[in-house]
Order: structure tokens, then sequence, then C-alpha cells
């Protein structure tokens, strides 16, 4: 059974963000009992001022019309270079599947749909954070670890 591909819309908001708060509390082991409120509040702001600038574009996979996963792209612009000529980024977010519909290509479906919505818009710079369980999905599909990267940690601004 092959997964269906849909674009989520701005009137899609809460069901974003009720799959984006599930992919937090499994992605980060956040306990169900534990208030993410202030994260779903700043959520709600990055979507209803991205996806209407188009610099966000959200998915949905659906099998039988029941949505079982779910996927972002979020385009932003950096000085152009020899790795990417067009200065256009996509970095993919919130790529996840229901524990019950993995290993089956529904997140090959995801990536595959949010890979061309890059394309399309010229970005030459595509690449994504993954868990150990991604990992290998997404070298299979032509991601290579990215070298000379560091991550300064979360610091508070003083």
């Amino acid at each position: 059974m092959k997964a269906e591909i849909r674009k989520a819309a701005a009137e899609d908001l809460d069901l974003l963000l009720k799959w984006r708060m599930e992919v937090l509390r499994e992605v980060f082991s956040i306990p169900k009992d534990q208030s993410i409120e202030d994260l779903e509040k700043e959520n709600r702001q990055y979507y209803q001022k991205t996806l209407q600038t188009g610099e966000h574009i959200a998915c949905f996979a659906f099998i039988d019309e029941q949505i079982v996963g779910c996927g972002g792209v979020c385009f932003y612009q950096e000085m152009p270079s020899p790795d990417n000529p067009t200065g256009t980024c996509a970095y993919f977010m919130n790529i996840y599947t229901r524990p019950l519909y993995r290993k089956r290509g529904v997140g090959e479906a995801i990536i595959t749909w949010l890979m061309e919505q890059a394309m399309q818009r010229g970005a030459s710079k595509l690449y994504l954070e993954t868990s150990e369980a991604g990992e290998k999905l997404y070298q299979k599909m032509g991601f290579l670890p990215m070298q000379g990267m560091l991550k300064l940690p979360n610091r508070k601004i003083k």
C-alpha cells in the first residue's frame, strides 16, 4: 500500500500543530504529562508566518485516507558559494511516520515529495538532522554526512 503525500495548507494549522507536538514528544522524549504549551505557541506563530510567506511547506502522508506521517521543509537564503550556487537552502524537518507504518515506504515518500518541492524552488543545498533510526533511509536516498559543521548549544542571551 503506497502512501499519498498531500501539501498542508494554512487551514490545517491545528492539525499541523498536533502532529508537530507528537513529533517533538517522541524525538525529545518529552513525557505526556509535561506541558509544552509555550513550545506549541511558538510553533503556531512559526507556522502562521512561514506558511503564508512560503518559507515553510508542510505535508501529510495518507494511507487509506488516514494520516500516518508528516514532514516539512524550511527555505532560506544564504550567500551563494561553490557548494550552493543559488544560495537557496532547504532544511528538511519534522519528518515522522507513526510506528505502526514504519518500514513501509512512508518516510521515503515524504522525503521524495519534499525534495521535489525544494528542487522546484531552485534549492541547491538540501539537508536535515537525523535520528539514528532515520539515518539509513536518508543515506539510501543520497544524503551524506555534513563535514565541518559545529553547533553551539542553546544559550540564554545576556
